[in-house]
């Protein structure tokens, strides 16, 4: 009889399914470096931007002066975590797939800084054609988020082509990206001046809703307009992708119906 202890087996998780010896961080880490740590840091600004809703009495366009920055970390760190996972599951030009979310890093970091820079200065980000400086920040968020939107166009057509043994799982993830480059897209609809805009000399360029002016009455928490239409769609389609993403990765989990 031999003397030596039986080896463990050794076992992997399925790809992309997030698990891990390693630990939830590395595993993340190794999906899209940098949008993980863009994601890691709206984290860090989410709670300073709770801090500051607290402590800051200042308010703009009708809500504590440190609302919209929150909400963008927020949602900035739903986006980038649900992109990095979807990035880590291209397996045509993976290296292309790498750039195009390293650019979509970049350049939403570009935004949150002007954001969180505005506030600092006591002026709005969005629509802020008010002085040339003003004017310059507020058409370098245009280009940054355009530019945002084609890395993730990019994304979502390369998730057309990972083969997947798993057709509903397939289905959710390529509907999940679709709707949040939609989502995105629509977003694009918000810099269009309104009538009145135009009317007033263009101080103000753009607008969140439709009909009413911005700043007033609006849901809990999201602000978005109770009197007429809102465009502010990508915390909604963002949300969705994630939850759609939550499902997917559940699923791997979860053993088929008849299955030990």
């Amino acid at each position: 009889m031999s003397t030596h202890a039986a080896a463990e087996p050794h076992t992997t998780a399925p790809p992309g399914s997030g698990l891990s010896a390693a630990g939830p961080l590395r595993t993340a880490l190794g999906w899209h470096r940098p949008l993980v740590l863009l994601a890691a840091a709206m984290a860090v600004l989410t709670v300073v931007g709770v801090l500051g809703t607290l402590l800051d009495s200042r308010v703009l366009t009708g809500l504590p002066i440190w609302d919209k920055p929150t909400k963008f970390a927020i949602s900035i760190l739903a986006s980038a975590t649900s992109w990095a996972w979807l990035i880590a599951q291209v397996r045509t030009r993976p290296r292309r797939a790498w750039w195009a979310g390293t650019v979509a890093a970049v350049f939403l970091g570009v935004e949150m800084v002007i954001i969180v820079g505005q506030v600092v200065r006591g002026t709005t980000s969005h629509f802020n054609m008010t002085t040339a400086f003003d004017a310059a920040l507020w058409e370098t968020m245009g280009v940054s988020i355009a530019l945002v939107w084609l890395a993730t166009l990019y994304v979502c057509v390369q998730l057309f082509r990972v083969p997947n043994a798993d057709p509903a799982r397939a289905l959710a993830i390529r509907a999940a990206a679709v709707l949040a480059v939609v989502g995105m897209a629509l977003g694009f609809l918000m810099t269009i001046p309104t009538r009145a805009q135009v009317a007033a000399g263009g101080a103000i360029s753009g607008a969140h809703t439709v009909g009413p002016a911005d700043g007033g009455p609006g849901l809990p928490l999201l602000g978005w307009s109770t009197e007429g239409g809102d465009l502010r769609t990508m915390l909604t389609s963002t949300a969705v992708l994630l939850a759609v993403l939550a499902a997917a990765a559940t699923a791997l989990r979860a053993p088929a119906p008849g299955r030990g």
